[in-house]
């Protein structure tokens, strides 16, 4: 990705017109302009030279502020681009300059004609000097003209390569302005030399020279308080880059040694003492302390820190000495992805912008149009030719496509601003917009609805102690990364016991969909197999006690995943662990639900474990038996019934996450750059998904206002302007009054989307129910495993959950006409003891069943009738 910053713009039109010049060259594939930054964005094969021609050739000037690889610092193009006060600096001293020149002005065209106030005694005796103060007037406004001669030059530019601009409209305006009153002025040198004083005095009514004048002074103004209110967008973006610490003290042989934080290398030892914020991003090695993550992740409290926790740079040490070891340095640390991220955003281009952009392509070439339209027809009329060219400068002053370029993208620098203030990271304008729309949202259970930090809760040895059967698990399972895995590694022995010298298993191997398998070193001649992993798997392999198949149906029921272990043939037990709910996922599915949204459990877990967590979290519906490449089908289906969200860990979620309409990456922590995601939360709270759909709402309803009043301002003003209601209402605009409205709707427009700041995103008092109403059950289970192609389940170390089941058979069933009818059958089924799951198909005509014990005949015929359908056999 190249950027630039582009000078000369002045409003949409200019946008539209780079734009369509840029898009032009072979290779390039994307192209953003943003007017709020002034920047532009290029994708693409394309060299700078050829962006910097074609810019030139539209009658801009291209500036190269980043290419991605120059090794420039994150966010130095963010303040080249948005956050430099020269801009504000220049349009004051301008405004200062020109009121300096301008009052006078007023004084002597208005004062005195309108209120009769004193004029110095040369221009009242012996006679009135009507002559002399047209030279005054001329003087003064040629000299506001001058000051403020950037419109001119910027505006006849534009008219010339035709593409004209604000600049344009303002430029044609005054400076019709200004000679239609040097004509009038040479009119009265000859009513002078005619009739005298009073031959001179009848045109004084004629002059335009203070509006002229009075207008480029209103635009700076507007121009001025646009400056300020953008600059004020932005405020989230620059708090970020004041929190980048500018040294660090670094270890050299056990000598402390500050240095500028630029020098820091990866490896390096640092230490940090409390009040002083962490340099980089690292990991702890001594000491223990509190840190404030506020600024990174919006979260108030403290977060203690201690060996082995990981830091990030920016935050906060409030209490202890921490020495640390750097692991990310320079543009890698976690708020220089942020605000890389923040200001990426902010050059994107949001798609509800295109209706303005279509507007601004053709707005002021119409402007000019209406402006010449309304010139002729009031002299067509009879009205007299100052009158006519009044209108025409009062259509041209009062045009406004600053209003349309700014509605979206003020607002969704601003709201990107507020997610960043809360940990909630929009990666594009189209993600921010987006995802307000959600209809549905599908969760991951492990690490999402769940802590992802599963505990050993139960150990069924069976003819050897618990001790013995932990030792063969912890043997097999340190070769595994999966949490499951690391919360049999975590357990400890009831009576201390130590792991035996050489008790390791070698040739390990993952067997996808089944579990784990591994061979134990018994001595040095001989080994055994070992096996860990579901049910279904294990009693595959070895003959497992009807007592224990009970007892992990049992365990199922109750949410927690058993897992079987198997030595040289031998059965040896069960060990049962529990993925609890995080603290906030309950309250976060309601808050969910409360906006209208269909909540989707997605989990590889059987269909009775999964249950007993969708229980727990309140989930509206639940996908189980189905892997991180299985959602990838999951979410496609979900996505013919409206917008979806996906939320995962961004890893193993990667297919599904893309495959979704918004991917949201839920506690990201220092991993931000989540590629897959087009949202990623810093924190691990749920809480932050109803967050990102409450901020985008907020966002695309201020852009709707913002559109709304950009738009009713030009379709009220301009037939004001052209004298319209003259007629009938005797309404008129001045062409003074009709600059000061140009001036303020870009600053109505910016200071509404500066609301944003007040939004809470938090807060769920206010939530609205948007959306349609979906059924209990919206993807029948048969259809799920169909896209996901999932018959044996598993989890991403290879260790399967169980589906527990010995048989499946299939009976015939008449009567099913659709899904809804195969979930009723299927619901019938599944609440028989002894039946696992059923997946019905209607256009086959049949059920097949999956069971984990003997059930009569009888009893599928009975709840198959009862269900209202005809049982065949």
């Amino acid at each position: 990705m190249m950027k630039f910053k582009i000078r000369g713009m002045s409003c949409a039109a200019c946008v539209a017109r780079v734009e369509k010049a840029v898009n032009s060259i072979d290779g390039v594939s994307e192209c953003a302009v943003s007017l709020l930054t002034n920047s532009m964005t290029v994708e693409g094969s394309v060299s700078v030279d050829d962006v910097k021609k074609a810019v030139s050739q539209a009658g801009y000037e291209a500036c190269e502020i980043n290419v991605q690889g120059s090794g420039k610092k994150v966010g130095e193009s963010v303040s080249e681009a948005s956050l430099d006060e020269s801009e504000i600096k220049a349009l004051k001293r301008r405004l200062l300059t020109s009121l300096f020149f301008l009052v006078p002005l007023l004084y002597f065209s208005m004062g005195h004609m309108l209120w009769n106030w004193p004029l110095p005694i040369w221009f009242t005796e012996p006679d009135m000097n009507h002559v002399a103060m047209g030279l005054v007037q001329l003087l003064l406004s040629g000299i506001v003209l001058v000051i403020n001669q950037k419109f001119f030059v910027n505006g006849f530019k534009g008219l010339l390569n035709r593409s004209p601009n604000m600049d344009s409209l303002v430029a044609l305006g005054s400076g019709a302005s200004f000679i239609y009153s040097v004509a009038i002025l040479f009119m009265m040198t000859r009513g002078q030399m005619m009739e005298g004083s009073r031959g001179a005095e009848i045109w004084m009514d004629h002059f335009y020279f203070e509006g002229a004048a009075t207008i480029v002074t209103l635009i700076t103004v507007g121009k001025l308080l646009e400056a300020i209110s953008k600059g004020k967008t932005t405020t989230a973006l620059v708090s970020l880059m004041k929190l980048s610490p500018k040294t660090a003290t670094i270890l050299v042989d056990g000598v402390e040694k500050v240095v500028p934080v630029e020098e820091l290398a990866v490896d390096d030892l640092f230490v940090v003492k409390p009040g002083e914020s962490i340099p980089v991003d690292g990991v702890v090695l001594e000491g223990f302390s509190a840190v404030n993550e506020s600024a990174l992740t919006g979260e108030s409290l403290p977060v203690e820190k201690s060996v082995g926790d990981s830091v990030c740079s920016a935050t906060m040490n409030l209490s202890g000495f921490l020495k640390c070891r750097a692991v990310r340095v320079g543009n890698d640390t976690t708020l220089s992805q942020i605000i890389q991220l923040v200001s990426d955003a902010a050059a994107t281009k949001a798609p509800i912008s295109r209706i303005a952009d279509k507007v601004a392509g053709v707005f002021v070439p119409a402007v000019i149009g209406v402006a010449l339209v309304t010139f002729v027809v009031w002299n067509l009329v009879g009205a007299e030719f100052g009158f006519a060219l009044a209108r025409a400068i009062a259509v041209l002053v009062i045009s406004c496509p600053c209003a349309l370029g700014l509605a979206t993208p003020v607002a969704i620098m601003v709201g990107n601003g507020m997610g960043a203030r809360n940990g909630i990271l929009f990666k594009s304008s189209a993600a921010l917009e987006i995802t307000g729309r959600t209809e549905i949202v599908a969760l991951d259970k492990t690490g999402t609805i769940t802590k992802g930090e599963p505990k050993v809760t139960d150990m069924m040895p069976a003819q050897i102690s618990v001790d013995e059967l932990l030792q063969v698990a912890k043997a097999l399972e340190r070769h595994s990364e999966h949490p499951l895995a690391k919360a049999i590694m975590d357990c400890p022995y009831s009576d201390g016991l130590v792991e035996k010298s050489g008790f390791e298993v070698n040739q390990f191997e993952n067997l996808p969909g089944n579990g784990l398998k591994g061979f134990l070193q018994v001595d040095s001649g001989r080994s055994e197999e070992v096996l860990a992993g579901s049910l279904a798997f294990i009693t595959k392999k070895v003959n497992v006690p009807a007592k224990f198949r009970t007892a992990a149906n049992d365990l199922s029921e109750k949410g927690k995943t058993p897992l079987l272990f198997s030595r040289d043939g031998k059965f040896l037990g069960i060990i049962a662990v529990m993925d609890t709910l995080k603290d906030d996922s309950r309250q976060a599915i309601e808050e969910l639900k409360g906006m209208g949204v269909h909540v989707v459990m997605l989990t590889g877990d059987n269909r009775r474990t999964a249950n007993a967590i969708a229980e727990q979290a309140g989930v509206d519906e639940v996908v189980a038996g189905v892997t991180p490449e299985g959602k990838e089908g999951v979410i496609q289906k979900l996505r013919e019934w409206g917008k979806v969200t996906m939320v995962g860990d961004g890893i193993n979620d990667a297919p599904a996450l893309t495959r979704a309409d918004v991917g949201i990456a839920i506690g990201a922590g220092s991993d931000i750059a989540i590629d897959a995601a087009d949202v990623v939360l810093v924190r691990n709270s749920l809480l932050d998904v109803p967050g990102a759909i409450r901020l985008s709402r907020a966002t695309i309803r201020n852009i709707h206002e913002n559109l709304f009043w950009a738009f009713i301002y030009n379709v009220i003003g301009i037939p004001l302007a052209a004298g319209c209601y003259y007629k009938l209402f005797g309404w008129s605009l001045n062409a003074s009054f009709a600059a000061l409205a140009m001036s303020l709707s870009s600053f109505c427009v910016v200071s509404n989307a500066l609301r944003l700041n007040w939004v809470k995103v938090k807060c769920s008092r206010k939530d609205k129910k948007i959306g349609k109403a979906f059924p209990k059950c919206i993807l029948p289970v048969d259809s799920v495993e169909e896209n996901a192609e999932v018959v044996e389940t598993e989890v991403e170390s290879g260790i399967a959950t169980e589906r527990d089941f010995a048989t499946e058979r299939t009976f015939k069933v008449e009567g099913m006409m659709c899904s809804h009818c195969e979930g009723e059958v299927r619901k019938a089924l599944e609440a028989i003891t002894g039946v696992v799951s059923a997946r019905a198909d209607h256009r086959a005509a049949s059920v097949c069943v999956t069971f984990c014990e003997n059930v009569p005949l009888d009893t599928i015929k009975e709840a198959v009738i009862k269900a209202g359908y005809e049982f065949l056999g």
